[in-house]
Protein backbone atom coordinates (compact mmCIF):
# COMPACT_ATOMS: atom_id res chain seq x y z
CA UNK A 1 0.00 0.00 0.00
CA UNK A 2 1.29 3.36 -1.16
CA UNK A 3 0.30 6.58 0.85
CA UNK A 4 1.41 9.97 -1.26
CA UNK A 5 2.74 12.55 1.38
CA UNK A 6 2.65 15.37 -0.92
CA UNK A 7 5.66 18.19 -1.28
CA UNK A 8 7.30 18.90 2.05
CA UNK A 9 9.10 21.59 0.44
CA UNK A 10 10.46 23.33 -2.32
CA UNK A 11 12.71 21.20 -5.00
CA UNK A 12 11.79 17.57 -3.17
CA UNK A 13 9.79 14.71 -5.29
CA UNK A 14 7.06 12.68 -4.46
CA UNK A 15 7.98 11.07 -1.53
CA UNK A 16 6.92 7.47 -1.49
CA UNK A 17 6.24 5.71 2.02
CA UNK A 18 5.70 1.91 2.10
CA UNK A 19 4.38 0.57 5.26
CA UNK A 20 4.43 -2.99 5.78
CA UNK A 21 1.47 -3.97 7.84
CA UNK A 22 1.74 -6.87 9.70
CA UNK A 23 -1.23 -9.28 8.42
CA UNK A 24 -3.45 -11.51 10.53
CA UNK A 25 -5.70 -14.47 9.94
CA UNK A 26 -6.57 -15.72 6.42
CA UNK A 27 -8.60 -12.28 5.50
CA UNK A 28 -5.55 -10.61 5.91
CA UNK A 29 -7.14 -7.89 7.60
CA UNK A 30 -5.63 -5.61 10.04
CA UNK A 31 -5.35 -6.13 13.90
CA UNK A 32 -7.23 -3.42 15.33
CA UNK A 33 -4.93 -1.38 17.67
CA UNK A 34 -6.31 -2.23 21.45
CA UNK A 35 -8.27 0.43 23.24
CA UNK A 36 -6.58 1.56 26.17
CA UNK A 37 -8.24 0.01 29.52
CA UNK A 38 -9.96 3.66 31.28
CA UNK A 39 -8.68 4.75 34.53
CA UNK A 40 -11.25 4.39 37.00
CA UNK A 41 -10.92 6.95 39.55
CA UNK A 42 -12.83 6.40 43.13
CA UNK A 43 -14.05 9.74 44.37
CA UNK A 44 -13.98 9.48 48.00
CA UNK A 45 -16.15 11.67 49.93
CA UNK A 46 -15.10 13.09 53.05
CA UNK A 47 -16.70 11.83 56.14
CA UNK A 48 -18.07 15.11 57.42
CA UNK A 49 -16.56 15.52 61.37
CA UNK A 50 -19.08 15.23 63.65
CA UNK A 51 -18.79 16.85 66.98
CA UNK A 52 -20.69 16.30 69.93
CA UNK A 53 -22.53 18.61 72.24
CA UNK A 54 -22.37 17.23 75.89
CA UNK A 55 -26.09 17.40 77.20
CA UNK A 56 -26.19 20.35 79.71
CA UNK A 57 -25.79 19.51 83.38
CA UNK A 58 -29.06 19.61 85.13
CA UNK A 59 -29.34 23.24 86.77
CA UNK A 60 -29.17 23.35 90.66
CA UNK A 61 -31.36 25.77 92.18
CA UNK A 62 -33.14 26.19 95.71
CA UNK A 63 -36.18 24.44 96.42
CA UNK A 64 -38.58 27.59 97.67
CA UNK A 65 -40.81 25.94 100.45
CA UNK A 66 -37.89 23.93 101.75
CA UNK A 67 -34.35 26.47 100.96
CA UNK A 68 -32.56 22.92 100.16
CA UNK A 69 -30.59 22.82 96.68
CA UNK A 70 -31.42 20.24 94.41
CA UNK A 71 -32.65 19.90 90.70
CA UNK A 72 -35.83 21.90 90.51
CA UNK A 73 -38.72 21.42 88.71
CA UNK A 74 -41.18 24.10 88.33
CA UNK A 75 -44.43 23.38 89.65
CA UNK A 76 -47.13 24.59 91.73
CA UNK A 77 -47.81 24.06 95.72
CA UNK A 78 -50.16 21.45 95.93
CA UNK A 79 -52.09 21.94 99.80
CA UNK A 80 -54.11 19.35 100.76
CA UNK A 81 -56.43 19.17 103.54
CA UNK A 82 -54.89 16.07 105.93
CA UNK A 83 -57.52 14.77 109.08
CA UNK A 84 -54.94 14.08 112.01
CA UNK A 85 -57.61 12.12 114.36
CA UNK A 86 -56.53 8.94 115.81
CA UNK A 87 -58.37 7.22 113.41
CA UNK A 88 -56.53 9.23 110.62
CA UNK A 89 -53.57 7.79 111.72
CA UNK A 90 -50.72 6.48 110.47
CA UNK A 91 -51.06 9.33 107.39
CA UNK A 92 -50.21 8.52 104.11
CA UNK A 93 -47.58 10.69 102.34
CA UNK A 94 -46.57 13.39 105.18
CA UNK A 95 -43.03 12.29 105.49
CA UNK A 96 -42.58 13.88 101.82
CA UNK A 97 -44.43 16.76 102.76
CA UNK A 98 -42.41 20.06 102.80
CA UNK A 99 -44.15 22.69 104.61
CA UNK A 100 -47.09 21.62 107.14
CA UNK A 101 -49.27 23.44 109.18
CA UNK A 102 -51.28 22.05 111.75
CA UNK A 103 -54.17 23.67 113.28
CA UNK A 104 -57.31 23.00 116.13
CA UNK A 105 -60.85 22.05 114.57
CA UNK A 106 -63.93 20.97 116.37
CA UNK A 107 -63.44 19.27 119.64
CA UNK A 108 -60.14 19.96 119.98
CA UNK A 109 -58.61 17.65 117.74
CA UNK A 110 -56.19 19.12 115.26
CA UNK A 111 -56.07 18.98 111.27
CA UNK A 112 -53.19 19.49 108.73
CA UNK A 113 -52.76 21.42 105.54
CA UNK A 114 -49.64 19.34 104.16
CA UNK A 115 -47.80 21.46 101.45
CA UNK A 116 -46.14 19.65 98.43
CA UNK A 117 -43.84 20.23 96.00
CA UNK A 118 -40.11 19.33 95.85
CA UNK A 119 -41.39 15.86 96.62
CA UNK A 120 -44.43 14.03 95.24
CA UNK A 121 -45.26 10.95 97.16
CA UNK A 122 -47.44 8.07 95.65
CA UNK A 123 -50.67 8.44 97.72
CA UNK A 124 -51.31 10.95 100.24
CA UNK A 125 -54.53 10.46 102.49
CA UNK A 126 -56.50 11.21 104.72
CA UNK A 127 -58.19 13.72 102.96
CA UNK A 128 -61.03 15.73 104.93
CA UNK A 129 -62.84 18.85 104.34
CA UNK A 130 -61.83 23.07 104.17
CA UNK A 131 -62.02 24.72 107.15
CA UNK A 132 -62.45 28.82 107.64
CA UNK A 133 -58.80 30.01 108.22
CA UNK A 134 -57.58 26.97 105.06
CA UNK A 135 -57.67 29.73 102.64
CA UNK A 136 -56.02 32.40 104.53
CA UNK A 137 -53.21 29.90 105.51
CA UNK A 138 -51.97 28.55 101.96
CA UNK A 139 -53.08 31.72 99.73
CA UNK A 140 -49.51 33.09 99.71
CA UNK A 141 -48.59 29.72 97.64
CA UNK A 142 -51.17 31.23 94.58
CA UNK A 143 -51.61 26.79 93.89
CA UNK A 144 -54.07 24.19 94.45
CA UNK A 145 -56.12 23.52 97.51
CA UNK A 146 -57.60 19.98 97.60
CA UNK A 147 -59.95 19.27 100.42
CA UNK A 148 -63.26 16.37 100.12
CA UNK A 149 -65.30 19.27 100.11
CA UNK A 150 -66.93 21.31 103.00
CA UNK A 151 -69.44 24.41 103.34
CA UNK A 152 -69.46 27.13 100.49
CA UNK A 153 -68.42 29.79 102.63
CA UNK A 154 -65.21 28.53 103.49
CA UNK A 155 -64.70 27.37 99.83
CA UNK A 156 -65.53 30.60 98.91
CA UNK A 157 -62.59 32.51 101.24
CA UNK A 158 -60.45 30.14 99.18
CA UNK A 159 -60.93 30.79 95.76
CA UNK A 160 -61.00 34.76 97.45
CA UNK A 161 -57.71 34.00 98.16
CA UNK A 162 -56.75 33.37 94.09
CA UNK A 163 -56.47 29.49 94.70
CA UNK A 164 -57.51 26.53 92.80
CA UNK A 165 -59.56 24.30 94.88
CA UNK A 166 -59.88 20.71 93.54
CA UNK A 167 -62.53 18.37 95.87
CA UNK A 168 -64.49 15.39 95.84
CA UNK A 169 -67.67 16.67 96.38
CA UNK A 170 -67.20 19.21 93.21
CA UNK A 171 -66.84 15.87 91.41
CA UNK A 172 -62.83 16.72 90.59
CA UNK A 173 -61.10 13.70 89.38
CA UNK A 174 -58.10 12.06 91.64
CA UNK A 175 -60.03 10.89 94.29
CA UNK A 176 -60.85 7.41 95.71
CA UNK A 177 -61.68 5.79 98.73
CA UNK A 178 -59.65 2.80 100.53
CA UNK A 179 -61.32 -0.09 102.23
CA UNK A 180 -58.86 -0.99 104.91
CA UNK A 181 -60.59 2.22 106.63
CA UNK A 182 -63.94 3.23 107.51
CA UNK A 183 -65.41 6.31 106.34
CA UNK A 184 -64.90 8.96 106.56
CA UNK A 185 -61.31 8.39 107.14
CA UNK A 186 -60.82 6.80 104.22
CA UNK A 187 -60.43 9.29 100.64
CA UNK A 188 -57.02 9.27 99.22
CA UNK A 189 -55.63 10.13 96.37
CA UNK A 190 -52.23 10.03 93.99
CA UNK A 191 -51.46 13.50 94.63
CA UNK A 192 -49.81 13.39 90.77
CA UNK A 193 -53.79 13.41 89.37
CA UNK A 194 -53.91 16.64 91.44
CA UNK A 195 -50.99 18.72 89.92
CA UNK A 196 -52.25 17.47 85.75
CA UNK A 197 -55.44 19.77 86.85
CA UNK A 198 -53.58 23.06 87.43
CA UNK A 199 -54.97 25.85 85.22
CA UNK A 200 -52.70 28.40 83.80
CA UNK A 201 -53.21 31.01 86.72
CA UNK A 202 -52.04 27.93 88.96
CA UNK A 203 -48.98 26.42 87.72
CA UNK A 204 -46.11 28.55 89.11
CA UNK A 205 -43.67 27.74 91.10
CA UNK A 206 -44.30 29.07 94.64
CA UNK A 207 -43.05 31.92 96.05
CA UNK A 208 -40.69 30.65 99.73
CA UNK A 209 -42.82 31.56 102.83
CA UNK A 210 -40.11 31.96 105.19
CA UNK A 211 -36.59 32.93 104.83
CA UNK A 212 -33.87 30.55 104.69
CA UNK A 213 -30.39 30.55 105.86
CA UNK A 214 -27.79 28.82 103.28
CA UNK A 215 -27.15 25.78 105.95
CA UNK A 216 -28.59 25.06 109.30
CA UNK A 217 -25.71 26.52 111.44
CA UNK A 218 -26.26 29.44 109.78
CA UNK A 219 -30.38 29.77 110.82
CA UNK A 220 -31.27 32.17 113.50
CA UNK A 221 -31.89 30.06 116.65
CA UNK A 222 -28.48 28.09 116.00
CA UNK A 223 -26.93 31.49 116.28
CA UNK A 224 -28.18 32.85 118.86
CA UNK A 225 -30.92 30.59 120.16
CA UNK A 226 -31.32 28.64 123.30
CA UNK A 227 -30.86 25.15 123.94
CA UNK A 228 -34.11 22.76 123.32
CA UNK A 229 -33.57 19.10 123.56
CA UNK A 230 -37.65 18.94 123.71
CA UNK A 231 -40.29 20.93 123.11
CA UNK A 232 -43.99 20.02 124.18
CA UNK A 233 -47.01 22.00 123.08
CA UNK A 234 -50.24 22.48 124.37
CA UNK A 235 -52.74 23.21 121.63
CA UNK A 236 -56.11 22.11 123.15
CA UNK A 237 -57.11 19.49 125.56
CA UNK A 238 -56.52 16.68 122.64
CA UNK A 239 -53.77 17.44 120.55
CA UNK A 240 -50.43 17.78 122.47
CA UNK A 241 -46.94 17.41 119.91
CA UNK A 242 -43.84 17.37 120.98
CA UNK A 243 -40.89 17.55 118.99
CA UNK A 244 -37.65 16.19 120.14
CA UNK A 245 -34.11 17.41 118.69
CA UNK A 246 -32.33 14.25 117.55
CA UNK A 247 -28.63 15.09 117.39
CA UNK A 248 -27.26 12.06 115.20
CA UNK A 249 -29.93 12.70 112.60
CA UNK A 250 -30.10 16.62 112.89
CA UNK A 251 -34.00 16.50 112.98
CA UNK A 252 -36.52 16.85 115.11
CA UNK A 253 -38.92 13.93 116.00
CA UNK A 254 -42.47 14.14 116.22
CA UNK A 255 -45.04 12.61 118.93
CA UNK A 256 -48.68 12.60 119.57
CA UNK A 257 -47.98 13.24 123.15
CA UNK A 258 -45.95 10.56 124.06
CA UNK A 259 -46.50 8.27 120.97
CA UNK A 260 -43.73 8.66 118.13
CA UNK A 261 -45.85 10.00 114.88
CA UNK A 262 -45.11 7.99 111.80
CA UNK A 263 -46.54 7.87 108.49
CA UNK A 264 -48.16 4.35 107.03
CA UNK A 265 -44.71 3.35 105.58
CA UNK A 266 -43.06 3.33 109.03
CA UNK A 267 -41.57 6.86 108.39
CA UNK A 268 -40.79 8.99 111.84
CA UNK A 269 -42.17 12.40 110.89
CA UNK A 270 -39.19 15.01 111.18
CA UNK A 271 -38.60 18.46 110.53
CA UNK A 272 -35.77 20.55 110.12
CA UNK A 273 -37.74 23.58 112.05
CA UNK A 274 -40.72 23.40 113.94
CA UNK A 275 -42.29 27.17 113.66
CA UNK A 276 -45.23 28.46 116.42
CA UNK A 277 -47.17 31.09 116.17
CA UNK A 278 -49.91 32.04 119.08
CA UNK A 279 -53.58 32.60 116.98
CA UNK A 280 -56.71 33.84 118.57
CA UNK A 281 -59.60 31.87 117.90
CA UNK A 282 -63.04 32.79 117.08
CA UNK A 283 -66.28 31.01 116.10
CA UNK A 284 -67.07 30.81 112.54
CA UNK A 285 -70.33 30.44 110.92
CA UNK A 286 -72.08 27.47 110.69
CA UNK A 287 -71.55 24.03 112.47
CA UNK A 288 -70.03 20.57 112.10
CA UNK A 289 -72.61 17.69 110.83
CA UNK A 290 -72.36 16.67 114.17
CA UNK A 291 -73.83 20.31 115.67
CA UNK A 292 -70.55 21.40 117.09
CA UNK A 293 -69.29 24.91 116.71
CA UNK A 294 -66.31 25.20 114.25
CA UNK A 295 -63.24 27.36 115.19
CA UNK A 296 -61.68 29.78 113.24
CA UNK A 297 -58.03 30.29 113.86
CA UNK A 298 -56.91 34.18 112.86
CA UNK A 299 -54.01 34.16 110.50
CA UNK A 300 -54.37 37.65 109.63
CA UNK A 301 -52.55 40.03 112.23
CA UNK A 302 -49.82 39.61 114.67
CA UNK A 303 -48.55 37.54 117.97
CA UNK A 304 -46.01 36.33 119.02
CA UNK A 305 -44.07 32.50 119.34
CA UNK A 306 -40.84 30.58 118.84
CA UNK A 307 -38.35 29.07 115.72
CA UNK A 308 -36.63 25.84 116.43
CA UNK A 309 -33.91 25.08 114.49
CA UNK A 310 -30.83 22.85 114.81
CA UNK A 311 -31.79 21.89 118.69
CA UNK A 312 -32.26 25.81 119.86
CA UNK A 313 -35.16 27.54 120.50
CA UNK A 314 -35.88 31.46 119.53
CA UNK A 315 -38.56 34.13 120.62
CA UNK A 316 -39.88 34.94 117.20
CA UNK A 317 -43.11 37.97 116.60
CA UNK A 318 -45.00 37.14 113.20
CA UNK A 319 -47.57 39.29 111.44
CA UNK A 320 -49.67 38.87 108.21
CA UNK A 321 -51.46 41.71 106.01
CA UNK A 322 -54.00 39.45 104.35
CA UNK A 323 -54.82 36.30 103.07
CA UNK A 324 -52.33 36.77 100.11
CA UNK A 325 -49.17 38.01 101.91
CA UNK A 326 -46.67 35.99 103.22
CA UNK A 327 -46.30 36.08 107.19
CA UNK A 328 -43.25 37.97 108.35
CA UNK A 329 -41.04 36.21 110.86
CA UNK A 330 -38.85 39.08 113.28
CA UNK A 331 -36.98 38.54 116.24
CA UNK A 332 -37.42 40.79 119.02
CA UNK A 333 -35.36 43.80 117.96
CA UNK A 334 -37.50 43.26 114.71
CA UNK A 335 -34.79 42.02 112.72
CA UNK A 336 -35.12 39.10 110.23
CA UNK A 337 -35.07 35.41 111.49
CA UNK A 338 -33.78 32.78 109.12
CA UNK A 339 -34.71 29.02 109.13
CA UNK A 340 -32.81 25.87 108.56
CA UNK A 341 -33.04 24.41 105.24
CA UNK A 342 -35.24 21.83 105.28
CA UNK A 343 -38.75 20.90 106.07
CA UNK A 344 -40.97 23.26 108.28
CA UNK A 345 -44.09 22.39 110.20
CA UNK A 346 -46.08 25.40 111.49
CA UNK A 347 -48.10 25.10 114.59
CA UNK A 348 -51.03 27.48 115.07
CA UNK A 349 -50.96 27.21 118.97
CA UNK A 350 -54.21 28.91 120.45
CA UNK A 351 -53.67 31.93 122.57
CA UNK A 352 -55.16 30.11 125.19
CA UNK A 353 -52.84 27.02 124.96
CA UNK A 354 -48.70 26.66 125.75
CA UNK A 355 -45.17 25.27 125.10
CA UNK A 356 -42.65 23.98 127.01
CA UNK A 357 -38.85 23.36 125.96
CA UNK A 358 -37.63 20.33 128.51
Amino acid sequence: MTINLGRLGRGLGPLTVALGLALTGCGGTAEPEAEPTPTLTETVTPTPTVVKTPPPSPEVGVWPLTGAAGEVEVRPALAVKIENSPEARPQAGLEEADLVWEEIVEGGISRYIAVWNSSIPEEIGPIRSIRPMDGNIVGPLHGLMVCSGGKSHFLATARDAELQLVTMDGGDPGFYRVKTRPAPHNVYADPADFLTQADGEHSAQPESQFEFAATAGAATAATSGKDAPVVALAMSAAAHPTWTWDEPAGTWLRSEGDVAAESVAGVRLSAANVVAMTVDIRTAQGRDPAGNSIPESIVIGEGDGFVASAGKIVDIRWSKESATAIPVITDDAGGPVTLAPGTTWVELVPSSGSWTVE
